[in-house]
């Protein structure tokens, strides 16, 4: 997979990034980087680095908020061999790998009170007490911090100390969310498409009008919601270009189902999608089965009286088809063709129509 190696877009907020990351980039100041979870803290921080004089030297990463409060210092500062039960070799911390370069805490704010005191001596002595060492050692880094806390507000909460928060304030920055650079998402999908483009098949596409919903949708989670939308898209219709309508609900963000409906009522679909996985990841996103049972008890009931059943046999899943099929048709044929009323006249779900409509390749408008 090609690796992201620099700030992806062209709106402002985007362009205003870089250019402050290439001016902080030599610096040996301490960056302090907030923003909303997926907004691309870490990848700020490695661009920070992979600038800087320190780039051929170690990138260090650790999330403060994944490792429980007990371990968290052996993790930042290392331990000697017998130091606490357990301690069965010395263990070299993440201040000491990243010396020469950059050391990035992630999710500085989730940091307990008493290793937040143990981080600010770090910070003014540039030293760091291995647990259980005779001595000190020297560590030269540069500290780059991140979180999506308000950290203001955890002071005042009582929950962060304020004299680390301005130690590591000094250079301060903030990732916007992807919601505030709408411009940015098309160039964000196709980079990502060519990223999980899967074997010899092409990147995946986006119809117009899908492209437009994406770039209305507010994106709670930022762009590492869009990633994984992307990923998952390239997985099921590899290669294809992708039409809003024809995505399952499910498979969509509870945000995009009302958007999805609007496009459907002004321009319903006749094509389809292909799905590219194998059947038994098919079976585990939807049980046939049961969806069948479901439908001949719906056929049924609509059909109210079946034809004799002729002697050389029928096709039952067949003959249910027919009737189904046209029952449909005559619905949409007395609702000039509309969706909503024709669900309502045959009590369905609106999607669910709009799948039976697809299926049956039935034109309605």
């Amino acid at each position: 997979m090609k690796p992201i190696t620099h700030f992806i877009g062209s709106s402002e907020s985007a362009q205003a990034l870089r250019d402050l990351v290439s001016t902080m980039a030599n610096s040996n100041a301490t960056v302090m980087i907030t923003g909303e979870s997926g907004t691309g803290k870490e990848l700020l921080a490695r661009l920070l680095h992979d600038q800087s004089h320190r780039c051929g030297a170690n990138f260090v990463p650790i999330n403060c908020a994944a490792i429980p409060k007990d371990l968290l210092e052996s993790e930042l500062f290392g331990h000697r061999k017998g130091a606490f039960t357990g301690a069965v070799a010395d263990r070299i911390g993440r201040f000491e790998l990243a010396h020469g370069g950059t050391i990035f805490l992630d999710e500085i704010g989730d940091m307990s009170l008493d290793m937040q005191v143990k981080l600010l001596r770090v910070l003014q002595e540039r030293t760091i007490d291995p647990i259980g060492g005779t001595r000190q050692v020297h560590v030269d880094v540069r500290v780059v911090a991140a979180t999506h806390r308000d950290l203001e507000h955890e002071i005042s909460a009582g929950r962060f100390r304020e004299d680390l928060y301005y130690r590591l304030n000094v250079l301060p920055v903030v990732t916007p969310p992807l919601r505030d650079r709408p411009a940015d998402v098309g160039e964000l999908l196709a980079f990502y498409a060519k990223k999980f483009v899967n074997f010899d098949q092409k990147p995946i596409r986006f119809k117009p009008e899908f492209l437009t919903a994406l770039q209305n949708y507010p994106w709670p989670g930022n762009v590492r919601e869009l990633s994984n939308l992307v990923d998952r898209f390239s997985t099921l219709y590899a290669g294809q270009e992708l039409d809003l309508r024809a995505i399952p609900p499910t498979l969509l963000p509870k945000g995009l189902v009302s958007a999805q409906a609007e496009l459907q009522a002004q321009a319903p679909l006749l094509a389809t999608l292909e799905m590219t996985p194998p059947p038994e990841v098919l079976a585990e996103m939807q049980d046939p089965q049961a969806e069948e049972e479901n439908d001949v008890e719906s056929i049924i009931m609509l059909a109210q009286g079946m034809p004799q059943l002729p002697p050389e046999g029928l096709s039952l899943k067949e003959r249910m088809a027919q009737i189904e099929r046209s029952i449909i048709e005559q619905a949409l044929e007395r609702n000039s063709g509309n969706v909503s009323r024709t669900a309502k006249l045959l009590n369905l779900q609106r999607t669910t129509l709009i799948e039976k409509i697809n299926k049956y390749e039935l034109r309605s408008v």
